[in-house]
């Protein structure tokens, strides 16, 4: 994999984080498959917004489902995501935060 398809796949990766509703449906199902029955009421969002972030999640390889009867059961398929989601901290929110109001004067 050459450096510019690297970087090309990274920034899929970073673009499927960007989204907030993406973060939660990852961190609920951190631990556990869930189905999108119990993704929906945990998020208090509608069926559909759930299921469109599922598939922009699974586009990028980083939930799969099985089906279990007429249900799909999500999971992360990499945990090693959490690593990177992780470590953006409110330490580093504060750091970059302080170095962008110090750039500003």
């Amino acid at each position: 994999m050459s450096m510019e398809d690297l970087n090309q796949f990274r920034a899929r990766i970073f673009k499927s984080l960007a989204d907030p509703l993406r973060l939660q449906i990852l961190e609920f199902i951190r631990e556990e498959e869930k189905c999108v029955c119990e993704i929906v009421p945990h998020l208090g969002v509608s069926q559909p917004l759930v299921s469109r972030q599922l598939k922009i999640l699974k586009n990028r390889g980083l939930v799969t489902f099985r089906k279990d009867v007429t249900r799909r059961l999500y999971s992360v398929t990499e945990p090693q995501i959490f690593k990177i989601i992780d470590a953006l901290t409110p330490k580093i929110r504060t750091s970059l935060s302080e170095i962008i109001v110090e750039q500003m004067l």
